[in-house]
Order: structure tokens, then C-alpha cells, then sequence
């Protein structure tokens, strides 16, 4: 069954016009590259709870398992490629004049398509820091086979630079998505459930300050109540087609209906 969403005039218009443009993006924008949702682990992590691989206490109880589980969520991430959802973004930064990606995903696709601006709310697993001291921790090879490894600077064990449960999102990075989000002309909210506080509060700013909002996810969540459209597909075909449509009303100037293809 096909399905076909129109959208607005006001949203086209919006589309045509604006200079500002915000995205949020959430797990489902990667699940179509392969990665695997944080909630679903595979294999042996399956027997864990979330807290006892993604908290500090659990990181106390058992520094080498939470090592381990990152290390395999890292290697997982070798095998997987940026998909058409985020090259679609790289093309929308050549269409408007500031594009703001603000990401719950600490797998820096985003980056490796080729984006810009992005606010990583919750870190990313490239980076690695101090437990103890906090100063940035670089694997030069020189450190013993202890997991995880130690600070060289004070002794501390070295911890991934995500944010675990319980701890608050960078500070900095928090108010420069929320500046994006004032700013924003139009805000996209892709594949996330937006159930995930201080950043589902994000599109609600936006639409507070006047931006359209637009929802793209397969299973449209609460966010649909405040959204000027939405676009009941995964990203990896919905993205690409509404950034190919913002590139037509840009050449054209024209405000014809728009289908986008089966889910």
C-alpha cells in the first residue's frame, strides 16, 4: 500500500524560504545503517540491564565489563556506513544558510556523511576521558593491558565521553541546541520518540518560537501534536525526498503537492 503525505502551503512556503533550519535526530535515523538501539543489546550484553553498562555506579561495580560492552558497541560501528537519511542532511546545508543538527546518537554518522553543525547531547564513542580528573584521555599505545585503562596524570580510570544515566547533558552543548531551536525557522524531529528530557523539549521550544515543525518516524510519537506535518516514513526515504523538494521550491519557486514514497 502506498503511502502519500501533502504537505501544507505553509509548509512549503516555510520550506522555500527559510535560512535557519534545526534537526533533531534520535536512534531510528541510525537503525538504518545497522546500528543497534542502545535498548536492544545483542549477544551476551543482552543479560545486563541498561544501568549496569551505561552508569557510573555500574562503571564502579565493574569497570572492565563496561569497558568491554563500549569496546564491542565501538567495533560494531566499524562495520556500519552513514546512510541516504544522513547525506540527505549534508545536501540541505547546501541548499540553506545554517543547518543545525542536534543529535541523541553517539556514533558520529552524522560527521562521517560529512555534517557540519553538530551538537552531540549525549557525546560520542570516539572520545574518552578521565573519571577522576576529567582531562581528555588519547590511546597512544603506550598504556598497559589494564581495562579500562589509567590516567597517566593521576591514576584515574579512563571512562567514554557519553553521558551515562543520571548525569546531566553538557551543559554548553544543551544551550547551543536550545539556541538553535529559537532560532530555527523549521525544525525537523527525526526518528526519535522524543520521550528522552531536556532534549524532547526541544521542538516545543521551536514551536513556541514560531518554527515549523516537521516529524518524520514510521511510528509518529507525541511530538505530532505541535507538528505542521507529518511524514509517517523511515528517514532513510523520507529525508531524501523532502530535501530533493526543498531543492525543486528553491529552483522554482513553485508550491506543487508533494508525495513521498512507500513507507
Amino acid at each position: 500500500m502506498e503511502l502519500a503525505t501533502t504537505l501544507s502551503e505553509h509548509v512549503r512556503t516555510r520550506l522555500a524560504r527559510a535560512e535557519r533550519i534545526a534537526v533533531l535526530t534520535g536512534a531510528g535515523i541510525s537503525a538504518e545503517s545497522g546500528v543497534p538501539t542502545f535498548r536492544d543489546p545483542d549477544g551476551l550484553w543482552a543479560r545486563f540491564r541498561p544501568e549496569e553498562l551505561a552508569s557510573m555506579e555500574g562503571f564502579l561495580a565493574n569497570p572492565e565489563r563496561v569497558w568491554q560492552w563500549y569496546q564491542h558497541r565501538r567495533h560494531v560501528l566499524e562495520s556500519v556506513q552513514p546512510n541516504p537519511a544522513h547525506r540527505a542532511l549534508v545536501q540541505l546545508e547546501n541548499l540553506v544558510g545554517e543547518v543545525t543538527i542536534i543529535t541523541q546518537n553517539v556514533d558520529r554518522l552524522h560527521q562521517r556523511a560529512g555534517s557540519h553543525r553538530v551538537l552531540e547531547l549525549h557525546g560520542n564513542l570516539e572520545d574518552n576521558y578521565c573519571s577522576a580528573c576529567g582531562r581528555p584521555y588519547c590511546d597512544d599505545g603506550s598504556a598497559d593491558d589494564r581495562l579500562p585503562p589509567r590516567c597517566p596524570s593521576c591514576g584515574g580510570l579512563i571512562r567514554p565521553a557519553v553521558v551515562w544515566f543520571g548525569e546531566p547533558l553538557p551543559a554548553d552543548f544543551f544551550a547551543a541546541a536550545e539556541r538553535a531551536a529559537r532560532r530555527a525557522e523549521v525544525f525537523l524531529v527525526v526518528g526519535t520518540s522524543c520521550q528522552v528530557y531536556p532534549a524532547a523539549a526541544l521542538p516545543q521550544i521551536a514551536w513556541e518560537c514560531g518554527a515549523t515543525i516537521i516529524e518524520i518516524n514510521p511510528s509518529p510519537k507525541p511530538i505530532g501534536s505541535i507538528a505542521h506535518a507529518v511524514l509517517p516514513h523511515k528517514a532513510g526515504s523520507a529525508l531524501p525526498a523532502l530535501v530533493e523538494h526543498i531543492a525543486w521550491l528553491r529552483a522554482t519557486g513553485g508550491t506543487e503537492q508533494t508525495t513521498l514514497p512507500q513507507r
